[in-house]
């Protein structure tokens, strides 16, 4: 730790461990840096090129080389989230001029939208922290840590965002992070790449219905009226654009109804969660607030089913992110310096199909109908504003009303209820059962002076569009390609970005020619 916090101890240890003379004229490029807190001693893990009497080159590879889309077909891209910007320049590396049409507001007046929901209670069905320029992730932290290495070249996703003003750090950190303060430029920046390009984005754009001929999707049509063709259509509008869905099953384009997680947002002292997972009172000025990734299983009616941590928020905020107003949603975010002295992160079950029969009536959208019933009764809970319903934590897991809260990040703030009434049973006892394994698992956790706010409902999409594996096609509608997480394709802003790219490669290698 002491040499990781000081630059010219640690280049003497690289150049120690290299056996090179310190002499000589030297340059270091960290690869990778990881943080090892198994142990009492932490560690700091890096992964270091060393050069010698010569200089390194650029860590970028990505340029920005267009062809001229002058005379180029245009495709549409519905949603300026991740995916769609990152399909909208891959469409544009490709020959095609990409049409992205967004249903909210550019990303810094998107902000406003996000002042009246905190201090307001005024929720913006289009423009809120799930709608407008960059998606729900601009607003909602900006983490790119992925799992998904096999959809794609994860390394270039981050290149480009380094190309559009991301900090070259993302591409040596073990879990990169960009910021809910600086991601909004960065997707800026994206979108004047598309423009500068040749390719259009629309505010306040929003899709309403798709122009079919038989079984071919040939444009779609605004809420305005206005018609706008394309050789085909990536759809990308993010895990809580329920119109979409509904607009699909309307015109008997096939969805499915998939399994989710539903549960809370747990909030502590940051203080807390460092001497839990640094082993020590305080952190000190070199290590990052502390994170952590719980899971567990937990058995209900003979059936076991997950309990798990996401979307982790050190140093961060609890956010309201409902769509419509008669909702409560809650989300977390952090800034780049993750300073703030909470720490927050959802705690959600996982849901599978048959444990939403009691809507089956609705076929496919099952599923969203019966989150919107829990982010309605969190609502009425809440006091048909946006304060949201909340509990201590012991006193949740131990079946008591908190007499009083503590302070909290969200900023309209909290009223004392018992969760157990709003949120499905099945899902309480399965919350409480999975606590009381995280306090087993971090001591300390299990704690009175945290507490839970409700409800966390929009980790996935409740409804997937499916679509054929290599062509990423719609299985029914030619040419309609469904994308990212709200087609449950996606987890989060790397995973959508590359799944974006892909659908814009098999748009083009299937509809790019002149032939079609």
């Amino acid at each position: 730790m002491q040499v990781a916090e000081n630059p010219d101890l640690l280049h003497q240890e690289i150049l120690k461990k290299a056996g090179i003379s310190s002499g000589e004229n030297v340059l270091f490029r960290h690869l990778r840096r990881s943080i090892d807190a198994r142990s009492r001693q932490v560690k700091i893990n890096f992964q270091t090129e060393i050069f010698v009497d010569e200089a390194p080159g650029s860590r970028i590879i990505w340029k920005k080389e267009f062809p001229d889309l002058t005379k180029k077909p245009q495709a549409i891209v519905v949603g300026a989230g991740p995916a769609g910007l990152f399909a909208a320049i891959r469409l544009i590396e490709l020959g095609i001029k990409p049409i992205v049409l967004e249903r909210g507001k550019d990303v810094r007046t998107r902000r406003r939208d996000l002042a009246a929901i905190n201090k307001d209670h005024i929720v913006n069905p289009e423009s809120n922290y799930c709608f407008g320029e960059g998606g729900a992730g601009t607003y909602s932290d900006g983490k790119l840590y992925t799992r998904s290495g096999k959809r794609g070249d994860i390394r270039r996703i981050l290149e480009i965002l380094v190309a559009h003003g991301a900090t070259e750090e993302i591409l040596i950190d073990a879990h990169p992070h960009i910021g809910t303060n600086k991601l909004p430029m960065v997707v800026q920046e994206l979108r004047n790449t598309v423009i500068e390009a040749g390719g259009e984005v629309r505010f306040d754009s929003k899709v309403t219905d798709f122009v079919l001929e038989g079984e071919e999707v040939k444009g779609v049509v605004l809420s305005s009226g206005e018609r706008i063709p394309g050789i085909g259509v990536i759809l990308a509008t993010g895990h809580s654009a329920r119109d979409i869905f509904y607009l699909l099953h309307d015109k008997g384009i096939i969805v499915e109804a998939k399994p989710f997680a539903l549960g809370v947002r747990v909030e502590h002292q940051q203080s807390l969660i460092d001497s839990l997972q640094y082993h020590c009172e305080f952190r000190g000025d070199y290590l990052p607030a502390a994170s952590y990734a719980l899971v567990s299983q937990v058995p209900f009616q003979g059936v076991q089913r997950g309990v798990f941590s996401f979307c982790m928020c050190p140093g961060g905020f609890i956010v309201p992110a409902a769509t419509a107003q008669e909702e409560i949603v809650v989300n977390g975010m952090s800034p780049s310096r993750r300073d703030s002295k909470f720490a927050n992160s959802g705690i959600v079950v996982s849901v599978e199909k048959e444990e939403f029969k009691e809507f089956e009536k609705f076929g496919p959208l099952a599923g969203l109908e019966f989150q919107k019933k829990v982010e309605r009764q969190a609502w009425v809970m809440g006091g048909k504003t946006q304060t949201a319903p909340a509990q201590r934590l012991s006193d949740f897991v131990q079946k008591k009303i908190s007499s009083s809260l503590i302070e909290t990040s969200y900023q309209p703030g909290l009223k004392s209820c018992e969760m157990g009434d709003v949120l499905p049973p099945f899902i309480v006892q399965r919350l409480r059962q999975g606590f009381k394994d995280f306090g087993q698992k971090m001591r300390g956790y299990l704690t009175n002076e945290a507490q839970i706010v409700g409800v966390e409902s929009r980790t996935s999409s409740p409804v997937s569009i499916p679509r054929k594996k290599e062509e990423r096609e719609h299985i029914q509608i030619k040419r309609l390609f469904p994308c990212g997480e709200g087609a449950g394709y996606a987890g989060g802003i790397v995973s959508a970005a590359m799944d974006g790219e892909k659908c814009a490669e098999s748009l083009a290698a299937i509809y790019g020619s002149k032939n079609h």
